[in-house]
This record gives structure tokens, C-alpha cells and sequence, in this order.
């Protein structure tokens, strides 16, 4: 009977002691609570969080051209989350998600215990889903028991607040899955280069195991120790139910085929990308640019862009190839005649390069070489498709032609192949370089631009980096100024020997025509169709040379650019592609300036926009360029006058030369390629397309600027060091095949569109030899394109049988 009291007593006292155990237990939280309380985020700010998101920029039809940001990420909706990775992530990281209010208390149980025996020091574990939430998105990773506390605490409220799928959506869409992926969607295309929706059952495993340990686990560092978790993962499945025994087993036997993969870019166009990239940070800043998810939709046309990247490419591999061969990128020892591990690797170091893929040789014939590329797959060159392979020895000589192939190639040679209709062709990385810039003349923008053969090796753009002598195909600029000063294409000018006394020189300044000849008096139509420098310089010092320089400033081209001395007119100048592109438009569209633009407009994560380009446009059939026009204004017309919102109103580009004055240069340039420098372009079988040749001295550049109505195209070939493309290297071999080559496809299918005979231009008889009106008996008559004041001069001038615009 006394024990059952003393019994009952100590029953009493254990119950008091729970109860105030309990009472104190709910003190504590409750203290805890009103302590961190106060200090706890506001859970609201999840709903409206703002991931960071890479930069992606796309071509004017929507072809993704690149992504930019350190961190690789592509939100998803829970919605579009398979089943098969949702129930991975549960079973590894948090079984009861669905139970619990955000803390687990089985699993903090055992980790308070743990916590014990390990004197106070947190150890891995316990955190379910909610509570990584709240510490990657408010919390700092240290293992803390007042950060654990405010962990704890912040998981219980954003259950209160957020719903489980909100809750998963925005885990699954936070988390760091390495290899600079964040997110599952980003996992899913940086390791297996697919959608979530496409992944296989082991490799949502494989994904699920890596938030433990993104670096440790990672399937390319370190792929065993990602076997193991991902095996864990697959067997954590099956004990929750989530997965079959059969279907563990065959996912267990699978094997791990992660391996990197860069985000698919559709078109190749790294300059453009880069430009894109700095025109975006300049709008919004550089890190909102590269964070806040926005899509940057420039105006490059995709098919234009690959038919500028393959014609660039063919030009200055025919050029290197025209030099001769300069012989393996490198030689390796050979493990008798199979590749060592160290041959292997020494190939496998080497990117391709457009086109251009690194190939190890083997074994080499008289008419054959055999071997293999970098991902072990076998390659057959034939002696054919290596005979151009002479010694290179300098820009002017090459060895003599090889007999066999032995004489060109060495077992062990590591060498680049290209893929030609034949099969494959000995090439090398070209040492010579050039660009491309195709321009809209209505408004300026970039439909095309390729800065060098390779972004990879050189990011210097030389589409508008570069500072390059333009040569001669800057005459049409000073052919415009004398135009405008009275010259017209009819005028005689003096094709003959110059002398300029320079003061302070020493050596008198002795110009000279490209082949050292002279034809004497010419009309100024056939001096440009043949590309006279010396009736150039008669012209331009007939104008003045401060004259010309104010009137081309006109046409885009800062003052900095233009000596102030007579070498102007054999365009010793400097100018990148980009800006002689924009010079060419105003003949182009008819004598409005417009500014080159590549980005159209920016985009933000959830569809808004945040910019858009608004660029002067010619417009010349534009209901306000006829006002302005009519009012002989250049200036866009005030929206408020016309009822229209500023954003909506046509921005006029100002009119910079005589409509008459383009006419009469286009007119000159569609000559030079009918009959002229620029001949070669008669190919393509069209009658619209109009141009200039350039080729400086000792060969050290060719440009090649054309047009027709909807499209204006700069080439330039040349060394970045200055060097000579060699004798006979005029632009009408270099530049001008790569601009015929990049027009046959962009102009396919679009209707031939001559340019328009502007009001006050009129034709008339002249004599071939003198330049003056005649008769149409004059068996030498020929027709010419007049404005009309000068049509009226001439006849007085024809009476006297003078031209006060004749130049000896």
C-alpha cells in the first residue's frame, strides 16, 4: 500500500514536471517567436520574386544567337515539372512534403540528438524542402543554431502564406545544381541537352542526388561518386512507393550519360551577339541586363547572317589557299600506327573552327592519308583535294606543287579538314581576315555583320572595330562633292602624269594610277567606271579640299577621318565596314542619312518591353517625307501637328545630298559593275546592283561597297598587322567575290528594283570624246543623265565649244 502512494506521488510529480516542461517548452517558442519575429522576411516577396534569369539574344525571326550571364537558368511552372522528377526530389530531400507544415519534426528530432552528441555543432540533414527554401532565398549556409532557429521559423510561416506546389515550384526553380545550372530545367539541358519533359527516369535521379553536394556529386567531376547518388536516389524512390522494383532495377543498370552541354544556339553570330550584349547594358545597366531575364531581339535576318558567315569563310580560305600551305598545326609521336593517349589529347585540346575540324594523321600514301578526329571517328583525304598545298614562303611566292602527298603531309601531322562535295579537303586556319556589314538603306538596320573568321580566336570585330584605308571605293564620295560644285559625269578631266610640291617635303608627291597608265582626257563617268586616281585628285583640287571634307562629313564620316589634303580622293582616310556601309545607303535610299542600329527591342521576363528602336528612316514614299520634302524641310514634322503620339510618328532621317546628286553617283557605280572594276558581280544576273572596288596601296586592304534598293553590303579582306595580300590582289579577286557570293543568296528571290529618276534630272546627246551636247547624226553621240540647270549650261557651252567644268 505504501509503495502504490509513493507510486501514485511520483506519478504526480512527473506529471507536474511534464506539464511544466511543456509549459516551458511553449514559453521558449513563444519567446523565440516575439524575439525573431520582428526580424523574419516578408514571405509575400516569394510570390513576386525575381530569379535571375541569363540575357538571351535572337535574330529579328526569333533564331537564339546567344545567352549571356554567369548563371544558367530556365523557370518553369510546377505545371510543367514531370511527375518523375517531382517524386525524385521528394524521396531524396524531403518524404512527408506534402504532410508536414514545413518542419518535420521526426527529422529534427533525430537531428537534435545528433546535435547533442556532437557538442553543440549541426550535421547534415533534416531540412525539408521549405526550410532549403527559406535559407537559400533569405538565409546565409552557416550551421548556426540561431540561424537554424530563424530557419525553422521561416519555413512555418511560409507554409502559412504559400501553397505546397508554390512552395516546390519555387525550390525546383532556386536551387544550384552545378555546372552553373540553376534550376531543374537548366540541370536538364546543361548535363543531357534536353527538356525536363524529355528526361529518363535515371536521369532524374541523377539531378535529384546533386543539391546535397552540386560540386562533389557532379556527374562531370567527379562521375562515380555521382553513380553512387544517384543509385541512392532510385532506391529512395522505390521504398516510397514512387517507382517498381523492375523499374529500379532497370535504372540502376543504366549508365550515367552526362557529359556538358552548352545552351543550343540556332545561329551562329558571336560578333552580333556581343554587340547586342553592350547596346543592352547600356540601356538598363549591366547587371540588370545580364540578371532580369530579358530577350534582346535585334534586327539581323537569320538567312542573311548564314549566307554572310559561309561567304566571309569561302573567301579567306580561297585566298589562304591561293598563298599555299603553311604546313600541320603540330606534330605528335604515334604508338606505332595507332593514335597515343597523348596524340589524343593533344587533338582533342583543338576546337573546331568555322568549319574547320582538327584531324590527326596516321598514315599517309602517295594519293591518299587516312586518320581519325578528336571524337575517334575516321577520316580519308585524297591527293586531289590536297594539290593546292604549295610551300607557303611569303605573301608573293610559293614552293613548287607537290608531287605526291607524302610531300604535304607526315604521319603523326596534326592538320584541319573541311567537308566538301568530294569528301574532305586539306585547309588551315586562314592568317588573313575580313568582315561583312549588309545594311536596310530605308532605316540603318543591321541585317547581317560578321567581324573576323573566328569570334573564338579574335574577338576584335574589324565589322566596326577596325580603322582601314577604304582606297578607291571612297571616290564615289568625292565624285558626289564635285557633282554638287557643278561637275557632271560628262565632264573632261585630265588623265595624266601630277606633280604636288609639298612644303617642308623634301619629295615632291607623284600619284599614279593603279596600272601606271593614263588615257588623258576622260569623261568623269569613265574615270570611276575604270577607277582613275589621278582624275580623282584634279577633282577634288578643283573643288577644295575644305569644301570636300565639310560635304562627305555629310555622309557619316567624322573629320578625324578625313586628311586635310589631296590624298582624300584615293581614300587614305580610315574607316571600319559599318561606317562606309552607312556612307553607301545615302546613295542608296536617295540621299538621307540613316544610323546603323542592330538591336530592334528588349524584352523583359514577363513579356513587357522595355525598349524599342525608333530610327530615322528615309521612308521616301512616306506621307510625311512628302510634306517635309514638299516644304523643303529635312526634319521630321512635329507629332502634335500631325495628331499623333510621338511613338507613333514616322522619325524622319534628315536628307543629307541632292536626290539628283544620288542618282547621278548610282548611276556611275551600276556602270563600274557592268563594265568596270566591278564587273564580276554581273554574275548573279541582275541589273540594279551598283558599287565601288578599293584596293590600297601595296595591296594592304580590298573593300567592296555595293547596293541595290533593299540592300547595302561592305567587304574588306586584309591583316590585322598591315601586311600585303599580295601582287595581283586587287579588291576585284578578294573583296568582291565575298560580297557576290553573300548577295546570290540574300537577293534570291527578290524583284530586280532599278532606282528611280528623281524630278530635275533629264538625258541628252553628248559627244563620247568631248563631253558636250551633239547632234544625233555625231557618230560618236553617246546618251547621259543630266540635271536639268547643267543641260541648259552645256548648250551654251556647246556653242562656244568650251565646259567650264573641264579639268587638264
Amino acid at each position: 500500500m505504501t509503495t502504490m502512494i509513493a507510486l501514485k506521488r511520483w506519478l504526480r510529480r512527473l506529471a507536474v514536471l511534464a506539464f511544466l516542461l511543456v509549459l516551458a517548452g511553449g514559453l521558449t517558442v513563444y519567446l523565440v517567436y516575439r524575439h525573431y519575429a520582428p526580424t523574419l522576411p516578408d514571405v509575400a516577396v516569394l510570390r513576386e520574386v525575381r530569379l535571375q534569369v541569363p540575357m538571351k539574344v535572337y535574330s529579328r525571326d526569333g533564331k537564339l544567337i546567344a545567352n549571356f550571364g554567369e548563371a544558367r537558368r530556365l523557370p518553369l511552372a510546377i505545371a510543367d515539372v514531370p511527375p518523375v522528377l517531382r517524386d525524385a526530389f521528394i524521396a531524396t530531400e524531403d518524404e512527408r512534403f506534402y504532410e508536414h507544415p514545413g518542419v518535420d519534426y521526426q527529422s529534427m528530432a533525430r537531428v537534435a540528438w545528433e546535435f547533442v552528441r556532437a557538442g553543440g555543432q549541426f550535421g547534415t540533414g533534416g531540412s525539408t524542402i521549405t526550410m532549403q527554401l527559406a535559407r537559400n532565398f533569405f538565409l546565409t549556409p552557416e550551421r548556426r543554431i540561431e540561424r537554424k532557429l530563424r530557419e525553422i521559423l521561416l519555413a512555418l510561416k511560409i507554409e502559412r502564406e504559400l501553397g505546397k506546389d508554390e512552395i516546390l515550384e519555387l525550390y525546383l526553380n532556386k536551387i544550384f545544381l552545378g555546372n552553373r545550372a540553376y534550376g531543374v530545367a537548366a540541370a536538364a539541358q546543361s548535363y543531357y541537352g534536353k527538356a525536363v519533359s524529355e528526361l529518363t527516369l535515371p536521369e532524374a535521379a541523377m539531378i535529384a542526388g546533386l543539391p546535397k553536394a552540386p560540386s562533389e556529386l557532379n556527374p562531370i567531376q567527379n562521375p562515380e561518386r555521382s553513380l553512387e547518388r544517384r543509385n541512392y536516389v532510385l532506391t529512395r524512390m522505390h521504398e516510397a512507393g514512387f517507382i517498381t522494383a523492375e523499374a529500379l532495377a532497370a535504372a540502376r543498370a543504366s549508365p550515367e550519360t552526362a557529359r556538358i552541354h552548352e545552351f543550343p544556339i540556332e545561329l551562329e553570330a558571336p560578333y552580333v551577339a556581343e554587340m547586342a550584349r553592350l547596346e543592352a547594358e547600356r540601356q538598363l545597366g549591366s547587371e540588370e541586363a545580364l540578371t532580369g531575364g530579358y530577350s534582346v531581339y535585334t534586327s539581323i535576318d537569320s538567312a542573311m547572317q548564314q549566307a554572310a558567315n559561309d561567304a566571309l569563310r569561302a573567301s579567306l580560305i580561297d585566298y589562304d589557299e591561293r598563298h599555299g600551305y603553311r604546313g600541320p598545326e603540330a606534330h605528335v609521336a604515334l604508338s606505332g600506327n595507332d593514335a597515343s593517349e597523348a596524340a589524343l589529347a593533344t587533338l582533342q585540346a583543338l576546337s573546331p573552327t568555322g568549319g574547320l575540324l582538327p584531324a590527326l594523321v596516321l598514315a599517309v600514301e602517295a594519293e591518299s592519308a587516312s586518320g581519325v578526329f578528336s571524337d575517334g571517328s575516321a577520316w580519308q583525304l585524297l591527293f586531289e583535294q590536297a594539290r593546292w598545298a604549295r610551300r607557303h614562303i611569303s605573301a608573293d611566292e610559293r614552293g613548287p606543287s607537290p608531287r605526291t602527298l607524302g610531300e604535304v603531309l607526315k604521319a603523326g601531322d596534326i592538320i584541319r579538314l573541311r567537308q566538301v562535295d568530294e569528301g574532305w579537303r586539306l585547309a588551315q586556319l586562314p592568317a588573313v581576315q575580313g568582315a561583312l556589314v549588309a545594311l536596310d538603306p530605308d532605316d540603318g538596320a543591321v541585317r547581317a555583320l560578321v567581324g573576323g573568321f573566328s569570334f573564338a580566336r579574335s574577338k576584335f570585330n574589324r565589322a566596326t572595330q577596325s580603322e582601314r584605308q577604304p582606297g578607291s571605293s571612297f571616290k564615289p564620295f568625292v565624285y558626289s562633292a564635285a557633282f554638287e560644285k557643278g561637275f557632271t559625269p560628262a565632264s573632261i578631266v585630265n588623265d595624266a602624269p601630277i606633280v604636288f610640291e609639298i612644303p617642308g617635303v623634301e619629295k615632291a608627291w607623284r600619284p599614279q594610277n593603279d596600272n601606271e597608265t593614263f588615257s588623258g582626257p576622260i569623261r568623269l563617268r569613265e574615270a570611276m567606271v575604270r577607277s582613275k586616281n589621278l582624275v580623282s585628285i584634279r577633282v577634288l583640287d578643283a573643288i577644295g579640299v575644305g569644301y570636300a571634307r565639310d560635304y562627305i562629313e555629310r555622309f557619316g564620316f567624322g573629320a578625324e577621318r578625313l586628311p586635310p589634303n589631296l590624298s582624300i580622293a584615293l581614300g587614305t582616310g580610315t574607316a571600319p565596314p559599318l561606317v562606309m556601309a552607312r556612307g553607301y545607303a545615302v546613295f542608296a535610299n536617295g540621299g538621307y542619312r540613316v544610323e546603323p542600329h542592330m538591336v530592334s527591342r528588349i524584352v523583359d521576363a514577363s513579356g513587357g518591353e522595355a525598349f524599342r528602336a525608333r530610327p530615322p528612316r528615309a521612308c521616301a514614299e512616306c506621307p510625311e517625307r512628302i510634306a517635309s520634302e514638299f516644304a523643303l524641310e529635312t526634319v521630321s514634322p512635329d507629332p502634335a501637328a500631325t495628331g499623333e503620339s510621338p511613338g507613333d510618328a514616322v522619325q524622319l532621317a534628315p536628307r543629307v545630298i541632292d536626290a539628283r546628286n544620288a542618282y547621278l553617283v548610282t548611276s556611275l557605280l551600276m556602270d563600274v559593275v557592268k563594265r568596270g572594276t566591278g564587273r564580276r558581280a554581273m554574275e548573279l544576273g541582275r541589273s540594279d546592283l551598283a558599287g565601288k572596288t578599293g584596293t590600297t596601296n601595296e595591296h594592304r586592304d580590298a573593300w567592296f561597297s555595293g547596293f541595290n534598293q533593299s540592300l547595302v553590303v561592305t567587304t574588306w579582306m586584309g591583316f590585322d598587322d598591315f601586311s600585303t595580300l599580295g601582287d595581283g590582289e586587287f579588291a576585284a579577286r578578294t573583296a568582291l567575290p565575298m560580297w557576290t557570293r553573300f548577295m546570290a543568296s540574300a537577293l534570291e528571290g527578290v524583284p530586280e528594283r532599278l532606282p528611280s529618276i528623281p524630278p530635275g534630272l533629264t538625258t541628252a546627246r553628248i559627244n563620247a570624246g568631248s563631253g558636250l551636247l551633239t547632234s544625233a547624226g555625231d557618230e560618236a553621240a553617246i546618251m547621259e543623265v543630266f540635271r536639268v540647270e547643267d543641260v541648259e549650261r552645256l548648250g551654251r557651252s556647246t556653242s562656244s565649244r568650251e565646259d567650264p567644268y573641264e579639268v587638264f
